[in-house]
C-alpha cells in the first residue's frame, strides 16, 4: 500500500510556500500543462534508484494532479543543475541528481533538472579547445540564466565541477537574482546551494613505464644531457595527473630529438601514462588548479555546506538530503539570496584566495561573478582588499609530498579539520580581518560556524602532514597585480614561486624573446638545443652584456652559453596575440610546463602573456596583460632584444630605455615604442585577425570587457553599477 503524501513530506517544510506576488504556473496555464510530466518522469527514476536503500521512506503520491497542485500553489520550484558526463567531474551527477530530486519532493517542493556542457581544460590544452574555454564560462552563465528564468525556478541545487563551470553557474544565478529585484517583476529572489564534485585521486606511474623512463634518463646522461634526465626525474616525483603527462610529452619530445627513443616508443610511454592517470571514480583533479580553486571559491563565498565540501566519492544519500534541507531553510529569507551572500563574502573570498594560493584564473572569474550580480567590481577591488591587510600563506599543498587535495579530503573525512571553516578560523586567529558576520547557506554566519572549534586542525594530525597550517608558511602569498609603463595591469601568482625564486627575480633585467602565438613558443621550448638556439640568436654589444652582468650577476670571462645558464642573460618569453578578443584567452599551460621542466631556463626566465595560465602553473608566469595586443596594447609592440625591468616587491614590470641602460642607468622608457613600430604592430594585428578565424564565430569573445573587469559581456558590464562596500 502506498504511503500518503503527509507521511513522506518532511514536517519541517510542510507549510512552506514561496512568498511572492506572481506565480507563472498560475497566471499562465502553459507551464502548468507542460512541466508536470517532466517532474513525474524525474521522480519515477528517483524512486527506482532509492527504493532498496535502507531507511528510504518513499515519495508518496507523485501523480500528475498532485504535481499540478504543488505548482499552482507556489510550492518551492528547485532546479538541480548538473554537468555533462563527458567530463570526469560529472560521472555521478545522474545518481546525485535523482537523490536530490527525491528529497525536494519529500520536502514538499517540486524538483526539476537540467544539464550544461562542461569543457575539460585538461582535454582542451594545446588545441583549439582552449580558445573556447573562457567563452564557455560566459555561455554557461547565459544558458543557466535562460533556463532558470524561462522555467521560473526559485532556487538551485548545483552539482559543481571543474574550471569555469562553478563560476559560470554562479554568474547566471546572480544575474537572475539581480533582475528579480526589479519592482515590476513581483518575484522572489534566488537561493542556491553548491555541492562540489568529489576529488579525483592522482595516479601512479606503472612499474614497467617507470623503468622505460629510467632508461631514457640513463641514456640522456650518457650522451651529455643530464638536464633532461633531471627534468624527467623531477616529474616522476609528482602524483600522476594530466598536467604531469603534458610535461612528460615535452620531455619525451626532447628524447626523440636526441634519438634516444623513436616516436613510436614515446607514444607508447605516453599511452601507458594516460591509462594510469585517472581513477575510474572520476572527480576534480587532485592538484590545486582552477577546479579545486573553484571549489575553494564557492566554499569561501558561503555557498557550500560543511559536509558537502570535500567529498571522496559519490555523494551519499544522507549528505544529499542534508544539503537539500539546508537549501529549504533559506527559502523566503531574502538575506540569504545569492547576491546578498556574494556581497557579504567577497572580501573574505579574496583573502581565502590569497591564503590558499589558488588559481590566477579566479582573478577573471571573481569580478565576473560580482559584475553579473550587478556590483561595479574590478580587478582593482581585489587589489584594494589584498593591500589593506597582509594575508600569509597557510596552505601547504604539495603534489610530491603527500599533501594534495585528495589528502586534504581524506583528512577532512577523518575529522582532522573542517575544510573551509578551519581556514576561516586559522586566518581569524592570525588576526586577518575576516568578516565573520557574513551569511552562509547553512543559515549561520562564519562566526557561528567556527564558534565551537577549539582548534582549526586536530593535534592528532602531524603538522608536516597537514595541508592547512595554523602557523604561516611564509608572508608572501596569493596573486599580485602588477603595473608597468607599457600596460595597465597584469597578474603574477607569487604563490607559484618559491621564496628563493621570488628574491632572485626581484630587480632583475630580462631580455625579451617575442612570439606572436603559443605554437611558436611551444616548438622552441621543447627543443633540446634551446640554450644554443637562444645564444645563436643573440648579437649583444659588449656594453649591454657588461650592464647585464652588473645587474644580474656573472663573471667577465663567461661565454654566452654560461651567461644564459647562470641567468646573466635572462629571458622574458613574451607570448602576445592570446588575449580574449584575439584568440579567446587560452591557457598558456603548455609553454609554462615546458619552461618549468627545462631546468636551466626555469631557474632564470619568466613567461609573459595577454593570455592566461592553468591553475596548476608554477614559476614566474605573468598573465592577463591588459590591454591585449589585438587592441593595441603595449605587449604587442615588444620585439626581441627589448629589456624588461622586473621589480616584484614594487609590483612593477617596466620597459627600459636602451640608451640609458647602456650608460648604466635603469630608466623606464618615457616614450612607448608604439608609434615608431606602428607598421609592425599593424602587421601583427592583421595576422591575429586572420588567425582568429580558426575559432567558430559563435564563440568569439568580441563584445566583452578587458581582463580587469573579468572578460564579461558588455551588456553585463553596463548593468554592473551598484557599489560594493568593502567593510574591513
Amino acid at each position: 500500500m502506498s504511503k500518503t503524501p503527509d507521511q513522506t513530506i518532511n514536517p519541517e517544510f510542510t507549510s512552506l510556500f514561496i512568498e511572492e506576488g506572481y506565480n507563472p504556473y498560475r497566471s499562465c496555464i502553459q507551464g502548468l500543462s507542460n512541466e508536470p510530466i517532466t517532474v513525474r518522469a524525474l521522480l519515477k527514476r528517483a524512486d527506482a534508484l532509492l527504493q532498496d536503500e535502507p531507511g528510504y521512506a518513499g515519495l508518496g503520491d507523485f501523480s500528475l494532479p498532485v504535481i499540478v497542485g504543488r505548482l499552482s500553489s507556489n510550492r518551492p520550484r528547485i532546479c538541480i543543475i548538473q554537468g555533462s558526463p563527458d567530463h570526469p567531474a560529472h560521472l555521478y551527477d545522474h545518481e546525485h541528481m535523482l537523490r536530490a530530486a527525491a528529497r525536494i519532493w519529500q520536502n514538499g517542493g517540486v524538483p526539476f533538472t537540467f544539464g550544461i556542457p562542461v569543457i575539460c581544460d585538461g582535454t582542451a590544452q594545446s588545441n583549439i579547445g582552449q580558445s573556447y574555454s573562457l567563452a564557455s564560462r560566459n555561455q554557461t552563465a547565459m544558458a543557466v540564466n535562460i533556463n532558470f528564468e524561462g522555467h521560473s525556478y526559485h532556487a538551485a541545487y548545483v552539482l559543481a565541477g571543474c574550471d569555469k563551470t562553478p563560476t559560470g553557474i554562479l554568474s547566471g544565478l546572480a544575474a537572475a537574482d539581480r533582475a528579480r529585484r526589479h519592482p515590476e517583476r513581483g518575484t522572489a529572489p534566488v537561493w542556491a546551494v553548491f555541492v562540489p564534485s568529489h576529488v579525483l585521486a592522482g595516479g601512479v606511474i606503472p612499474k614497467d613505464t617507470r623503468a622505460k623512463l629510467q632508461r631514457i634518463q640513463d641514456e640522456a646522461r650518457r650522451i651529455g644531457d643530464p638536464q633532461l634526465a633531471d627534468d624527467i626525474e623531477e616529474n616522476c616525483h609528482y602524483i600522476l595527473q594530466c598536467s604531469s603527462d603534458e610535461a612528460f610529452l615535452g620531455q619525451l619530445n626532447r628524447a626523440v630529438e636526441h634519438r634516444i627513443i623513436e616516436r613510436a616508443q614515446s607514444d607508447q610511454i605516453l599511452n601507458e601514462l594516460a591509462a594510469a592517470t585517472c581513477g575510474e571514480k572520476g572527480g576534480i583533479c587532485a592538484f590545486n588548479g582552477t577546479g579545486n580553486s573553484s571549489r575553494t571559491l564557492v566554499s569561501a563565498l558561503g555557498f557550500v555546506p560543511r559536509d558537502s565540501e570535500l567529498l571522496l566519492d559519490e555523494a551519499e544519500t544522507e549528505i544529499v538530503f542534508r544539503g537539500i534541507d539546508s537549501l529549504f531553510r533559506l527559502l523566503n529569507k531574502p538575506e540569504f539570496a545569492v547576491c546578498e551572500i556574494l556581497a557579504g563574502n567577497y572580501a573574505n573570498a579574496i583573502r581565502i584566495h590569497n591564503a590558499t594560493g589558488s588559481s590566477s584564473n579566479l582573478m577573471l572569474h571573481m569580478p565576473c561573478v560580482m559584475r553579473h550580480a550587478g556590483f561595479d567590481v574590478t580587478l582593482f577591488d581585489y587589489e584594494r582588499v589584498r593591500e589593506s591587510h597582509p594575508v600569509p600563506d597557510i596552505f601547504a599543498h604539495s603534489l610530491t609530498e603527500g599533501r594534495d587535495t585528495h589528502v586534504l579530503a581524506q583528512q577532512a573525512k577523518a575529522g582532522l579539520h573542517h575544510g573551509m571553516e578551519s581556514i576561516y578560523k586559522v586566518l581569524a586567529d592570525l588576526g586577518v580581518p575576516m568578516d565573520l558576520g557574513a551569511p552562509t547557506v547553512t543559515g549561520r554566519t562564519w562566526g557561528e560556524r567556527i564558534a565551537g572549534m577549539a582548534t582549526a586542525v586536530s593535534p592528532e594530525l602531524p603538522p608536516e602532514r597537514s595541508v592547512i597550517r595554523t602557523t604561516p608558511i611564509r608572508d608572501i602569498s596569493g596573486t599580485d597585480i602588477m603595473r608597468g609603463n607599457f600596460f595597465s595591469s597584469c597578474t603574477l601568482k607569487v604563490a607559484g614561486m618559491s621564496t628563493e625564486q621570488f628574491n632572485r627575480f626581484d630587480g632583475r633585467v630580462f631580455l625579451v624573446r617575442y612570439y606572436e602565438n603559443e605554437t611558436l613558443c611551444n616548438h622552441e621550448l621543447q627543443s633540446t638545443t634551446l640554450v644554443k638556439t637562444l645564444c645563436d640568436s643573440l648579437d649583444l654589444p659588449p656594453e649591454l652584456l657588461r650592464q647585464m652582468r652588473r645587474i644580474n650577476g656573472g663573471d667577465d670571462g663567461d661565454s654566452m652559453e654560461e651567461m644564459v645558464v647562470k641567468g646573466t642573460v635572462a629571458f622574458a618569453f613574451v607570448i602576445a596575440g592570446q588575449g580574449p578578443k584575439a584568440f579567446g584567452m587560452p591557457e598558456m599551460f603548455a609553454p609554462s610546463a615546458y619552461l618549468r621542466h627545462q631546468g636551466v631556463l626555469e631557474r632564470t626566465s619568466i613567461l609573459m602573456t595577454d593570455g592566461r595560465y592553468s591553475g596548476v602553473t608554477k614559476g614566474a608566469c605573468v598573465g592577463h596583460v591588459t590591454p591585449e595586443a589585438f587592441e593595441g596594447g603595449g605587449i604587442g609592440t615588444l620585439v626581441n632584444g627589448d629589456l624588461l625591468w622586473v621589480r616584484l616587491r614594487e609590483q612593477r614590470i617596466d620597459l627600459l630605455d636602451m640608451d640609458a641602460f647602456l650608460k648604466g642607468e635603469l630608466a623606464p622608457t618615457t616614450d612607448a615604442p608604439r608609434e615608431k613600430r606602428s607598421v609592425l604592430v599593424k602587421e601583427r594585428q592583421a595576422r591575429i585577425e586572420a588567425r582568429k578565424t580558426q575559432i567558430a564565430a559563435c564563440s568569439w569573445l568580441d563584445h566583452v570587457t578587458t581582463a580587469e573587469k573579468g572578460v564579461v559581456p558588455d551588456s553585463v558590464d553596463r548593468r554592473a553599477v551598484l557599489p560594493w562596500n568593502f567593510r574591513q
